[in-house]
């Protein structure tokens, strides 16, 4: 049977898990009447709430006698450390493009990657029956990415084919409106090489992804680079500069079909396996037979820009909600999660109470934040800070991010003032059609915590922003951080609708009536930069007298809920967000007014 080996690659919500859904539905990976979720292949919770693709997934479906194995790759620019290493398990790559939004960052991130690889895209104009779809403009704008990725005169020569993943049909031209998949299989077969490894070589095998299995341990996947692997068979993992890292046997070999990893007695070069056996071997390492001393060659991983500070959870309501509350059971999970996801970094503190977390975005620490949430974990979590540098001459750097905006024009002027206020660089703005503008900036990364909460009020919700990492360069220097302080309890108990009345006129609330509180807990946001104690329990003194009954009623505003994002990127140094299960709260990171006096006038003196 003949291999085809390849990656879909789009910006985040341009529809890759669709298609591939379609791939698998026509090509009788699923039988007529099997129920299947929609975007199977986004397998996780989290992925289909957010709808975006975390995990990168290999998979393969069969078509008239070709087996294609096929990898969903994240679209979010956090999880692109997944995507370089992906690339070089492939031959060939389905460029997917959103017919109206055109190339976007994550694109030119990725795309720029695969033509470095050598590899020859075939574009794919997603989406063509949008009431805003404008095909031949957006293929234009793909014609120019390339130009400007340097891409070579065949991979310029790109095939380009349109389509509409959700309603399962592609065509050569974008007026198409019915059909199949079948010109995306021919595509696929006739443009994409197969992989021509040698097969009588010794056993070599790089590890792109890694997983874990409570049964048999750590799992290993990737592309056989050459030769044969049975089951039992000896063999060593290698570092990067050709040290053996440890020796064993190949105990369980997988192959995939459909959405099923299924166990197979060999594989050889081309094939995309999962390998168990090993214990320390991770991502980047070469497995291979015994007699092997060269290592294959990797992409490194993208070193962490951000970390957070996780903590046990020292609050007054510490272990009413959650399960899991011992820094053991926090230790044993941020260093499973290390294990299996490269882009992370664990640092243990001295006291062993909390642990630095560093990774490649807020995304990707909110992520592993809210699955330990659901987990039963109970955690306090710090505000996100960038991880800062030096350049050859010892100067101090920082993390830049590119960061692309889609906006109306009436909002314009006030995202470029807000973004300069954030020490960001403009480096382009162009009209983009249907009265919106494209203003691309080059920005701090530090400068853009918290900012897209503001954003999205500034814009009213119809702004989009995209970002991702763009470099190491020299450090902005101070950028203002939240203006307003926050209202803080000065006692425990319930809140009380008569305290909350006349607090609303103070600024704005994030609690409720009857809503459990504890001293130094953040029950709002002040209208003034200050932070405010304030009593929220506070009941009406009972007389004999009856009112003329204009109180018996106090009228609330729903108050303000942040979710686990927003309350990470709201917060201040001296603040914490406390998770569990059940809640997300505020707090100030030193409960007692005293201590937290104390540890200002320290922290001014400093």
């Amino acid at each position: 049977m003949s291999l085809r080996n390849i990656a879909i690659i789009a910006h985040v919500d341009h529809g890759k898990t669709t298609l591939v859904d379609q791939l698998f539905r026509q090509s009788g990976t699923f039988r007529e009447n099997q129920r299947v979720e929609e975007r199977a292949m986004d397998s996780g919770d989290l992925e289909k709430e957010r709808g975006i693709t975390i995990l990168a997934k290999p998979t393969s479906v069969e078509w008239n006698g070709t087996r294609i194995n096929i990898i969903d790759t994240p679209g979010h620019a956090d999880f692109g450390g997944e995507v370089e290493r992906i690339l070089s398990m492939v031959d060939g790559v389905i460029l997917l493009v959103d017919s109206a939004e055109g190339p976007m960052p994550q694109t030119k991130f990725v795309t720029g990657k695969a033509l470095a690889l050598g590899l020859r895209p075939i574009v794919v104009v997603n989406k063509i029956d949008r009431s805003d779809a404008r095909p031949q403009e957006v293929l234009d704008e793909v014609f120019d990415l390339f130009v400007n990725l340097d891409a070579n005169d065949e991979q310029l020569d790109f095939p380009v084919l349109f389509a509409s993943g959700r309603n399962g049909y592609v065509g050569q031209t974008p007026d198409v409106r019915d059909g199949d998949f079948t010109p995306l299989f021919e595509k696929i077969v006739g443009h994409v090489p197969e992989p021509g490894l040698d097969e009588n070589g010794p056993f070599k095998f790089l590890v792109t992804l890694l997983d874990r299995d409570n049964f048999l341990g750590r799992i290993l996947t990737g592309r056989v680079d050459s030769g044969t692997v049975k089951v039992n068979q000896p063999i060593h993992a290698i570092d990067m500069d050709g040290n053996v890292i440890e020796a064993g046997r190949a105990s369980k070999i997988f192959s995939f079909r459909g959405l099923d990893r299924v166990p197979v007695e060999e594989a050889k070069a081309g094939d995309i396996i999962s390998l168990a056996g090993l214990t320390v071997a991770t991502v980047a390492n070469t497995i291979a037979d015994t007699s092997v001393t060269e290592a294959i060659q990797a992409q490194p991983i993208d070193p962490p820009t951000l970390s957070m500070r996780f903590a046990v959870n020292d609050s007054p309501m510490a272990g009413r909600e959650g399960s899991k509350v011992t820094s053991r059971m926090i230790r044993d999970r941020l260093f499973r999660e290390a294990e299996s996801n490269v882009a992370i970094k664990i640092t243990e503190s001295a006291d062993k109470d909390s642990f630095e977390v560093a990774g490649r975005g807020e995304l990707q620490l909110g992520v592993l934040i809210e699955t330990m949430r659901r987990e039963g974990f109970e955690l306090g979590i710090s505000r996100p800070r960038v991880l800062f540098g030096t350049d050859e001459a010892g100067n101090k750097t920082e993390p830049y991010e590119t960061v692309v905006i889609d906006v109306d024009d009436e909002f314009a002027s006030t995202v470029v003032d807000k973004m300069n206020q954030r020490k960001a660089e403009m480096t382009d703005m162009r009209p983009s059609g249907g009265g919106k503008t494209r203003i691309t900036f080059s920005a701090p990364s530090r400068g853009l915590i918290g900012y897209h909460g503001e954003f999205l009020s500034d814009t009213r919700g119809t702004g989009i922003m995209n970002r991702l990492f763009e470099k190491y360069g020299p450090h902005k220097g101070n950028i203002e951080g939240r203006k307003n302080g926050v209202l803080i309890s000065n006692g425990a108990g319930e809140a009380v609708a008569y305290a909350l009345g006349p607090l609303e006129e103070r600024g704005i609330l994030m609690v409720g009536v009857g809503e459990a509180l504890y001293e130094g807990m953040i029950i709002g946001q002040n209208a003034k930069p200050e932070d405010l104690e304030v009593n929220p329990m506070k009941s009406k003194a009972l007389t004999n007298f009856r009112a003329s009954g204009k109180d018996d009623s106090i009228r609330l505003t729903p108050p303000w809920k942040m979710t686990l994002e927003q309350a990470i990127a709201y917060i201040d140094d001296d603040e914490m967000v406390e998770v569990t299960p059940k809640n997300i709260r505020l707090r100030k990171r030193y409960l007692d007014p005293n201590e937290r006096k104390r540890m200002s006038r320290a922290k001014a003196a400093a």
